[in-house]
């Protein structure tokens, strides 16, 4: 009687076992599978992105992939990784688009395989995305303004360095920032050049427009490369005392320089919210439930030598994993 209750016990609890694991393992492979793919992956921006994206994907218990071009106009790299976000069974994609119609049919073809789309940062033309996610880029554009202004010059000589005219975010930057300076009658002139986004490209076309227009008191830059090669080219020059310079984002580099003078104000967005909201927004979409906000502003702070020591500025320029 005693060997059979033993031979019992053993068949129960070896039951038990396999039950248990076989629980484990089929939660492992019941993980939700979410594809972050963004405009690129080396730079401050977007490491900090990822590391908003990685934090909600393991509190929401996620299957995660962070993927990007080398660099940011690589629009056919992209489709590209969206295609293989595809075939490897992404029930969601966190997007930011190099291009705005040049990644619309990708996208597209991926919605009509029952892939929910989620936008952040910049955005792509297509009917299709469950919810957009970060900064208000028209409104970023005339915080930048607001920032320009912000100088004793009685008579304001504009230089506006952006990156590829075919990415959304750098546009409608440019459309608020021109609104709000375009109605100054300080404002005399305004010049745009549109550069590679890379800190080499923006560095050069910036001292070409300088030295072409030497009337140029003000500059205006978008992103976190071109924000670089404007400070580099202003530090080669020596102007940083003739020409006021609004940036954006942040990096170590361009908060020294916001220290030293070639840089006057950051406008600085928040790629921490932006990667852990759109990861958590595909985590609702992936359970099969709507996301209540359509549209998520992650905001932006302009940051400059007065308040960049603040505790609340200091939380935006330097992020701590």
């Amino acid at each position: 009687m005693r060997k059979g209750r033993k031979g019992i016990c053993l068949l129960a609890v070896t039951a038990l076992v396999f039950f248990v694991c076989g629980c484990t393992q089929g939660g492992e492979n019941r993980k939700s599978y979410v594809a972050v793919i963004t405009k690129s992956t080396s730079s401050t921006f977007w490491k900090t992105v990822y590391a908003g994206a990685d934090a909600a994907a393991t509190e929401y218990n996620l299957s995660l992939t962070l993927t990007g071009p080398e660099k940011e106009e690589d629009y056919e790299r992209q489709n590209q990784l969206v295609r293989e976000a595809m075939d490897n069974g992404a029930e969601v994609i966190v997007f930011s688009a190099v291009d705005y119609n040049a990644n619309s049919q990708v996208i597209n073809e991926a919605a009509q395989r029952g892939i929910k789309i989620v936008v952040i940062d910049s955005d792509v033309n297509s009917d299709q995305v469950s919810c957009r996610i970060g900064t208000d880029n028209v409104e970023a554009g005339r915080q930048a303004a607001q920032a320009a202004l912000h100088t004793d010059e009685e008579e304001l000589y504009v230089g506006i360095v952006n990156y590829d005219v075919n990415s959304a975010n750098g546009q409608q930057r440019e459309q608020g920032f021109r609104e709000i300076m375009e109605e100054s009658p300080r404002v005399k002139e305004i010049t745009t050049i549109n550069v590679v986004s890379t800190t080499e490209d923006a560095r050069e076309g910036t001292r070409e427009l300088i030295k072409e227009n030497p009337q140029i008191n003000v500059i205006v830059t978008f992103n976190e490369w071109t924000s670089l090669g404007v400070g580099w080219a202003i530090r080669d020059l020596e102007v940083k005392d003739a020409i006021h310079v609004v940036a954006f984002d942040s990096n170590t580099v361009s908060v020294g320089m916001l220290e030293t003078g070639e840089v006057d104000a950051l406008i600085v967005q928040n790629p921490y919210a932006m990667g852990y909201l759109g990861v958590e927004a595909a985590s609702i979409l992936a359970s099969g439930n709507n996301v209540q906000e359509s549209d998520v502003d992650t905001s932006v702070k302009i940051v400059t030598r007065e308040n960049m020591f603040e505790p609340e500025c200091q939380k935006m320029l330097f992020f701590f994993d």
